[in-house]
């Protein structure tokens, strides 16, 4: 049986929170996995987050999505307390190495990104 671990917390759902990353500060999205018998259905909430904005990468059993926000220059952005909302969205999920990851498929609609993520045919052993 394949365990999702994300790599701080044991909920397969958790708020958005800032975190540190290589890239400047980012805050992890609302996330949802679900598992079946043939693939696992991932669904990450990425509010004000276009197509040309998400990026995914896979490092070995590893996860990654990365949500990049447009950040329009706003004349009251301090008075505004916007520095948490603007912030870009990163997720890390360690997925296992039972997924064929390249014949992964995503679609982004409403601020919403679904990834369809088949499991690997294994082979009985010849007898």
């Amino acid at each position: 049986m394949n365990t999702i671990l994300p790599p701080q917390l044991n909920s397969s759902r958790r708020p958005g929170r800032a975190v540190p990353a290589s890239t400047g500060e980012t805050r992890s999205p609302y996330y949802d996995c679900q598992q079946d018998a043939e693939r696992i259905a991932v669904t990450v909430f990425l509010p004000g987050v276009d197509a040309a904005g998400v990026e995914i990468v896979v490092r070995g059993p590893d996860l990654v999505v990365i949500g990049r926000k447009s950040h329009p220059v706003r004349i009251n952005f301090a008075a505004a307390h916007l520095e948490h909302a603007q912030l870009d969205y990163e997720l890390r999920l360690r997925l296992g190495r039972e997924l064929d990851y390249g014949a992964l498929t995503a679609e982004l609609g409403e601020g919403i990104l679904r990834l369809d993520i088949p499991k690997r045919m294994v082979l009985p052993a010849a007898a």
